[in-house]
């Protein structure tokens, strides 16, 4: 609402002013609360990021009988026996190209049964190494994909796997015993095939949250200058 003045021009109530400090005030403690938040998940994303390094890079563990998000990316290791008659090919994008993992059934000395992703391969009909007797498997604790991925579900009748989904390829395979919360990303390992090819487990946490956060505080001090820049021009109009 305006008024006007003896000088011709319009200047702005009272009702006015008060509103718009009230809107610049919401807008500003917006701007700045996103902007907080921000710093607060990159010091959140920095941690992670930090906690992970050091799993990767430490001595390997014995596997665990289960597994939850902190225990992703460590490495671990087991010994069993393949069974490559219940291996799966789940769908892989790697630096190699488009193709599969190869999730092999690891069956324990206590009878347990531990997935091991063995590597990469390019297509079903790829020759790969099938090691017998025991083996000892060191690599990184992944934790299962349910569902599946790429935008596609799991199709367990046309054995076609979106996702290293344990649960569901250990029931379509018919084992028991599976431990379900994780599997584990072998490392490289010499092979008379050349496949599967280990090792290429990616590790990569997207942290924008710095660049976020300026941003963010950048809308709260444009806020901030838009409305020094109305209130000047308000004692100008009142002043003319």
């Amino acid at each position: 609402m305006t008024t006007a003045n003896t000088g011709g021009r319009a200047t702005r109530s009272p009702a006015f002013l008060i509103g718009l400090t009230l809107i610049a005030l919401i807008i500003f403690s917006g701007f700045s609360a996103l902007g907080i938040w921000q710093v607060q998940r990159l010091a959140w994303k920095r941690d992670l990021i930090a906690r992970v390094d050091a799993r990767v890079h430490a001595p390997p563990v014995p596997a665990p009988a289960t597994a939850t998000k902190d225990d992703e990316y460590r490495r671990v290791t087991l010994t069993g026996a393949f069974l490559h008659d219940k291996a799966a090919l789940t769908q892989a994008v790697t630096v190699r190209g488009p193709g599969f993992w190869l999730m092999t059934p690891l069956r324990r000395a206590d009878g347990g049964i531990t997935f091991i992703n063995r590597g990469f391969v390019p297509d079903r009909k790829t020759r790969y190494d099938r090691p017998t007797g025991q083996v000892q498997v060191t690599g990184l604790l992944r934790l299962t994909e349910p569902g599946g991925g790429f935008l596609r579900s799991n199709d367990p009748a046309g054995d076609r796997w979106h996702s290293r989904d344990v649960a569901a390829i250990a029931k379509a395979r018919g084992l028991d015993r599976v431990e379900q919360s994780y599997f584990i990303d072998a490392g490289t390992a010499p092979s008379p095939t050349g496949f599967p090819v280990g090792g290429l487990t990616v590790i990569a946490f997207p942290n924008n949250h710095l660049q976020y956060a300026i941003t963010w505080f950048v809308l709260a001090a444009m806020t901030v200058g838009a409305y020094i820049l109305v209130m000047r021009q308000t004692g100008k109009d009142r002043r003319g």
